[in-house]
């Protein structure tokens, strides 16, 4: 019998597999609960990062105060979501995956009603912080709680589940917005996630089964207090930078005390035994080499998604429903990506799946910068779709890769890592392409010259590129099955 159809025998540990050692993997009943409650919850994540952009307005003026304050409502959710990673790991092997899964499930649906029910903008910033770091426990437990109930081998398989809430729904998001807040109003933003999150919670704690947990150890405090307020000051600096900004007070001196405080914190997590987050999980060549590949693809895809719409709007002249119905073709391509992951995955391993992804993506990329290619709809388009198929294929090979080797007990606290790395990289990509357009525009950051845009896209073009050299330190054959027992 395969280790993918056990269940503990007498006298096993709840959780653990034969011999007691790791858990055990959940049957098929409890694996179609683990996908379906995953998909539910980081859908509505992934929608709630970019579905409020569009009612920024109408909130303002609902709430009788100017669109910059407004603002505050989506930084709140940005910083809240990096507050909430760097303890995601500890608080689910101290409490288990599924009770921090599920209860931060419930807190996100009790915080998007709160959203819904604000009476003013003050008390919706609040709620939205509080949905934001409840989000923030929710992607690294909830990807722990999936790759748990699959085997390294299944987890090509899983593209088809990780890319709807990761591509799909962030690119459904503005226009979603956009139409509930005209033909209904904004409080539907958060009102849709309250059934669907309801349902999600009641089907976990039905579908859900607990499982043995590694010791949590103690608690980081001194981690916790660099950590946590550094991953928030810099996150604040690098979202208000590009709009306020660089020189402002505000973001120069959030960005300065934020990198200082993280600087402390990986110096503080190199020397403790217990640390808050394990960054000695970056020298296991596979789950190392994945984190920086996260980093640089997360940089380039996010940079690109900004910066081109800016070239197409304000150097080109296309409308703003244009500018950002000219990337949807990329979400489209993500999706085809799952089912070029599925296949060519187990065939051609990692590296040479990923490596020559990448160089193709930076291909693809640089040639949105070439002059005349922005004119043109449907070049457009094409290359739109070919971004997210191709650089897609390798984010996809690198996210299911890079956890081939990583015990299940390291499981919380690698996922942990890995998406704090992936949310800097996109914030980084986004800071820097915006900072490269402000320092080469003669007018300012909202110049109409085509130029700095193409230089901002050859720039993310380069960083995948970059990844091309980290892809060569990925294993060269997938995973393979269990040994039968």
């Amino acid at each position: 019998m395969s280790r993918t159809d056990t269940e503990p025998g007498p006298g096993t540990p709840a959780g653990a597999g034969p011999g007691g050692g790791a858990p055990a993997r959940p049957r098929f009943a409890g694996r179609l609960g683990v996908v379906l409650v995953y998909t539910a919850a980081m859908c509505m994540n992934g929608l709630d990062s970019t579905i409020v952009n569009p009612a920024l307005f109408t909130i303002a003026g609902d709430f009788g105060r100017p669109v910059s304050a407004a603002n505050a409502v989506e930084t709140a959710f940005l910083v809240g979501l990096a507050v909430g990673l760097p303890v995601a790991g500890w608080l689910g092997d101290r409490f288990g995956v599924r009770r921090v899964f599920l209860g931060s499930l419930a807190v996100f649906t009790l915080a998007s009603a709160l959203c819904a029910a604000a009476p003013g903008l003050g008390p919706l910033t609040a709620a939205r912080a509080v949905q934001g770091v409840a989000g923030g426990l929710l992607t690294p437990v909830g990807m722990t709680l999936l790759f748990r109930a699959f085997e390294p081998h299944e987890r090509a398989g899983l593209g088809k589940v990780l890319i709807v809430p990761t591509a799909l729904m962030p690119a459904l998001g503005p226009p979603l917005g956009g139409l509930l807040t005209e033909h209904l109003s904004w409080h539907w933003l958060f009102l849709v996630n309250v059934p669907i999150g309801a349902a999600a919670v009641v089907i976990g704690a039905v579908a859900l089964r607990d499982q043995e947990e590694p010791p949590a150890g103690r608690f980081d405090t001194t981690g916790f207090l660099l950590a946590t307020p550094g991953l928030g000051l810099l996150t604040y600096a690098l979202g208000f930078g590009p709009a306020h900004g660089w020189g402002s007070p505000a973001v120069t001196v959030s960005g300065a005390l934020g990198l200082l405080l993280l600087v402390l914190a990986v110096r503080h997590q190199l020397r403790t035994g217990e640390p808050l987050v394990d960054l000695r999980l970056l020298a296991d060549r596979t789950f190392g080499a994945a984190s920086w590949l996260a980093l640089l693809t997360a940089a380039g895809l996010m940079g690109a998604l900004f910066a081109f719409p800016l070239l197409y709007q304000a150097a080109l002249g296309a409308s703003a429903l244009d500018a950002g119905l000219s990337v949807f073709p990329e979400a489209v391509g993500l999706m085809a990506a799952s089912q070029v992951v599925d296949r060519l995955l187990p065939r051609l391993g990692p590296r040479r799946l990923a490596l020559p992804a990448l160089l193709l993506a930076a291909v693809v990329l640089a040639a949105l910068a070439l002059p005349g290619v922005g004119g043109n709809a449907w070049a457009v388009r094409a290359l739109m779709f070919g971004v997210g198929l191709i650089l897609g294929t390798a984010v996809l090979t690198v996210q299911i890769a890079g956890f081939a080797d990583v015990a299940p007990p390291a499981m919380g606290r690698a996922m942990g890592l890995f998406t704090i790395v992936r949310t800097l990289g996109g914030a980084f990509g986004i800071a820097g392409a915006a900072a490269l357009i402000g320092a080469l525009s003669a007018d300012g950051a909202h110049g109409t010259e085509p130029g700095p845009y193409r230089v901002a896209l050859l720039a993310t073009a380069g960083a995948v590129a970059l990844g091309a050299l980290v892809a060569a330190r990925l294993p060269k054959e997938a995973p393979g099955p269990p040994p039968m027992d």
